[in-house]
């Protein structure tokens, strides 16, 4: 079955931009390089990179980074914008590279994409040095329970987010701006339950609020817990 992902490359591509998406450039990117520059890695694979875009903020820093993703078309792309980077096609399922390779892996809003997140998780793992880091930021579960409901008003004015089954894994297509793609939803104690299967540590845990930006998405991000961001040494 399809995931979405190659027919709806070319619409991401455009709704990145080079800045990022809205959650990305005012909610994701700060965090996520503030946990990069603590650990100050000299490799790092950027797992489902898609574009590029987070692979060249790595890059920028002088960390050694490669980046791989299964769609053909956003491999195009991340080449083509930085020519000197090493973009590779993969799965995280399967990593193509020996054990303990890297002193960072980062999985950016990839879990939400993946199948086999036990697989995924146990590959990451995997690949990563002792000592090293597994850096997520992933939809929040409450939010990703919601996909397809969102939010509601309420018989009393105000409005609630809703959110359903948020116990049992699934897959729902969801889309916006010419993007239809199949993401996962899965109850936070299932990634939790992963990584701690796997021997890792958690060391860091944030649910970001967005920084600057416009205030009325930053206000919708504070009322709903939108994304989760973990970093867990091996």
């Amino acid at each position: 079955m399809t995931d979405g992902w190659d027919d709806s490359a070319a619409a991401w591509v455009a709704s990145m931009g080079s800045q990022g998406d809205w959650s990305r450039e005012f909610v994701l990117d700060a965090p996520m390089m503030e946990r990069v520059r603590a650990a100050q890695p000299t490799t790092a694979l950027d797992v489902g990179c898609g574009e590029g875009r987070f692979c060249r903020m790595l890059r920028a820093e002088g960390i050694d980074a490669i980046g791989i993703d299964p769609t053909a078309a956003l491999l195009d792309t991340a080449r083509r914008l930085d020519p000197e980077g090493d973009y590779r096609p993969g799965r995280a399922e399967a990593l193509d590279f020996p054990d303990a390779s890297f002193d960072l892996v980062v999985s950016y809003l990839t879990l939400i994409d993946i199948p086999d997140a036990e697989a995924a998780i146990g590959e990451m793992t995997r690949v990563l040095k002792p000592g090293g880091r597994l850096l997520i930021a992933n939809l929040n579960s409450f939010v990703s329970a919601g996909m397809n409901l969102g939010w509601s008003d309420l018989a009393d004015g105000r409005r609630a987010y809703a959110l359903d089954g948020y116990l049992d894994e699934r897959a729902e297509w969801v889309a916006w701006r010419g993007i239809r793609i199949r993401n996962w939803h899965r109850p936070l104690s299932r990634y939790l339950s992963l990584c701690l299967a796997n021997g890792l540590s958690l060391t860091h845990f944030a649910e970001p609020a967005a920084q600057g930006g416009d205030p009325g998405m930053a206000a919708r991000h504070r009322r709903a817990p939108w994304f989760v961001l973990m970093e867990w040494r091996r």
